[in-house]
């Protein structure tokens, strides 16, 4: 009810601020409103303690009327009636209090609900107020610390030196008077002439774009014009076809070859530029020459097809694959070896000819997965020759060119890497394989740009043409040499197992007219047969016999005097002279070990082989020393003293001249031959 009354006053407290809606009020109206402010304003006169003892006062005021109705009542005296009435009106007298207290109360709560949101609302002003000037000292924080943390753009921009800017910049930019002691005004000045240059600059910039578009203008007439021009070059190149033939000018062939070799990888790329320039420089009978398939070349040049073709045969392979046995472990283990050792479709073919005519054919390839070089020889003879039982490792792959440099013997794989890469597929060393793949060489290496330093850590190996060039004319020289030697060897050994010792004109001074001795015996051996020889250990035990060298056995015989000689021969044969070691067998088993003789008959062919070079280059070192160890063991055997129990001519009688049979406790023999006195001395 006295919400009811709250929200009907309200209205009317807001009519009374209109004014003239006061006239269309009832006087009832009125009289309420009246009542209705009288109440207000006894609410601001009285204080709630008043209302609450006057609460009190009422409340035991009704209680005292009710219990005293409620005595009258139960006396049931009709007298009563009156005085329970007149209490019963007293009783309402004190409802009608507690309603105005109760009035009062929803009066007094909703003005201390009005001022307590009015004082929240200014609290919340406040606080407002207080969140805002929080909010604008945090942004001039930032603020702040933005411009102390601001970077000029001009301190990004590399400016000149300033001894630079005060001897290059005009007086009315630099103002030395101001700028000197002012760094900020010094700063500014360095800026504007910073500018004035970036204007030049730009200006030059422009200037050069308007040559540069009218250079390409000419470019792209002179490009029609020589698109033009090359139909009518095909022509004459096709007319001209005879007349190179005839002249011996294949310029056609040549330049087809050069279209090819862009298709080579950077290795073989660089041994056929750098191989074709030493031919045309100098050796005009080198043939340099690209063989294989140049569209599988091609191939793995282009990118891969689209992945919608990639998936489509994937789908087909997966659906016959699903048909078959999976493949077993040896299987793929096979076709990552075959994957790993895989050449590159193309290769260079090299062919050296030598004086007498005879061609060393060279194949390079290219293992693309290893990063090496490989190279296979053939050799042409100029002639058919009769191939001798013991020279048949003279001209084989695994020995022609082995230790061309020294201790480069084409085995092993001279890139580091490739060890790890074989690990993975169970191939243990590459000299398995050298027989199908070729010879990696450190020269096939340098002559294709490669290099592979071991006290260095690995980089990404690129051919160097500057390598191949330092090597080629070296090599190639020795790779003549090299052919030309064994050719030599070759018929100098059908001689030898003939017992034939073929010793040429220019080196008959060094030998005397008569000799005795003969060569009856020339066979190959292997190294471990070398090996099991009795008086080679000390050539073993010196190093000066290698399994990468080729051995031999001569017999030479004079009598019943035979002297067996083992022969080391290098592959850097003549350069490299050849090792004899000797026996004799004659009145017992003679060697360097039991005799100073055997000592100095080893030294005159292994310490003093210079003289029997013979004209260079020293071909005939080998049957020179073979002749001379005949010589040798004539003065021997006639210098021996004879036993003159024995009855009946001299074995061996004396042939040849000496000064002095014997010289020296050790009784050394003159084995020196002076030519051309034609006499024996002692050295």
């Amino acid at each position: 009810m006295s919400s009811d009354s709250s929200k009907k006053r309200k209205p009317k407290v807001i009519r009374t601020d209109g004014g003239p809606q006061e006239g269309k009020r009832s006087r009832p109206d009125a009289d309420q409103d009246a009542r209705y402010y009288s109440e207000e304003a006894e609410v601001d006169l009285r204080g709630p303690s008043k209302d609450y003892e006057l609460y009190k006062q009422t409340c035991q005021d009704l209680q005292k009327l009710m219990a005293e109705i409620q005595e009258l009542k139960s006396k049931g005296n009709k007298d009563s009636a009156a005085e329970i009435e007149e209490r019963r009106i007293q009783s309402c007298v004190h409802f009608m209090t507690l309603k105005k207290l109760n009035r009062l109360a929803h009066i007094r709560l909703k003005k201390g609900r009005d001022q307590t949101h009015e004082a929240k609302q200014k609290v919340d002003a406040y606080h407002l107020q207080l969140q805002n000037l929080l909010y604008e000292v945090m942004h001039l924080q930032k603020e702040i610390t933005k411009c102390l943390e601001f970077k000029s753009k001009h301190e990004e921009i590399e400016l000149v030196s300033i001894k630079e800017f005060y001897k290059e910049a005009p007086a009315e930019i630099s103002k030395p008077e101001i700028t000197t002691s002012d760094p900020h005004q010094q700063t500014l000045s360095r800026l504007d002439w910073e500018l004035e240059q970036r204007k030049r600059l730009a200006e030059k910039y422009k200037e050069c774009l308007a040559n540069k578009e009218k250079i390409l203008k000419e470019i792209e007439v002179k490009k029609e014009y020589l698109s033009n021009l090359q139909p009518r070059l095909n022509s004459i190149m096709q007319a001209s076809l005879p007349v190179q033939e005839y002249l011996a000018m294949p310029f056609d062939q040549v330049h087809k070859q050069y279209e090819t070799a862009r298709h080579l990888p950077p290795p073989l790329y660089v041994l056929f530029v750098q191989a074709s320039s030493y031919g045309q420089a100098c050796d005009k009978k080198l043939a340099v020459a690209i063989e294989g398939n140049v569209e599988e070349a091609k191939a793995l040049c282009k990118p891969p097809e689209d992945s919608q073709d990639d998936e489509s045969d994937s789908d087909a392979e997966e659906e016959q694959t699903t048909k078959r046995r999976r493949p077993t472990l040896g299987v793929q283990l096979d076709d990552k070896r075959k994957e790993m050792l895989k050449r590159h479709p193309l290769s260079v073919t090299i062919d050296l000819k030598c004086k007498d005519g005879s061609v060393l054919h060279l194949t390079f390839y290219y293992l693309m997965n290893l990063n090496v070089m490989t190279v296979k020889t053939k050799v042409t003879a100029a002639a058919e020759m009769t191939m001798p039982i013991s020279a048949g490792e003279l001209l084989s792959l695994d020995s022609l060119l082995s230790c061309l440099y020294p201790g480069d013997h084409g085995k092993r794989t001279p890139n580091p890497a490739n060890q790890f890469q074989f690990d993975k597929v169970g191939i243990l060393t590459l000299s398995d394989y050298v027989t199908e793949l070729g010879h990696p060489y450190v020269w096939v290496q340098k002559l294709g740009g490669l290099h592979f330093p071991k006290d260095q850590p690995q980089q990404p190996v690129i051919a160097d043409s500057s390598l191949s060039a330092s090597h080629m004319e070296r090599t190639m020289k020795l790779l003549k040499m090299r052919l030309e030697s064994r050719l030599a060897l070759q018929k100098q050994f059908a001689s030898l197992e003939h017992g034939i010792l073929p010793v040429s004109s220019e080196c008959q001074h060094l030998f005397p007219a008569k000799i005795v001795s003969r060569l009856v015996k020339w066979i190959a051996l292997t190294y471990e047969d070398y090996l099991e020889l009795s008086y080679t250990k000390d050539v073993v035990e010196a190093g000066l016999a290698e399994d990468t060298h080729l051995y031999y056995l001569a017999l030479i015989e004079r009598g019943t005097a035979k002297l067996q000689a083992a022969v080391v021969l290098n592959p850097g044969y003549s350069s490299v002279p050849p090792v004899f070691s000797l026996c004799l067998n004659w009145k017992g088993e003679k060697t360097n070990s039991n005799d100073d003789n055997i000592r100095a008959m080893e030294g005159e062919v292994n310490v003093y082989y210079q003289e029997l070079c013979g004209p260079k280059p020293g071909y005939q070192l080998l049957t020179n020393q073979l002749q001379h160890l005949c010589v040798v063991l004539d003065v021997y055997l006639e210098t021996e003293t004879h036993d003159n129990s024995v009855e009946g001519p001299k074995e061996f009688p004396q042939e040849k001249m000496c000064l002095r049979l014997v010289r020296g406790p050790s009784r050394m023999k003159p084995f020196k031959f002076n030519y051309p006195q034609g006499f024996f001395s002692h050295r």
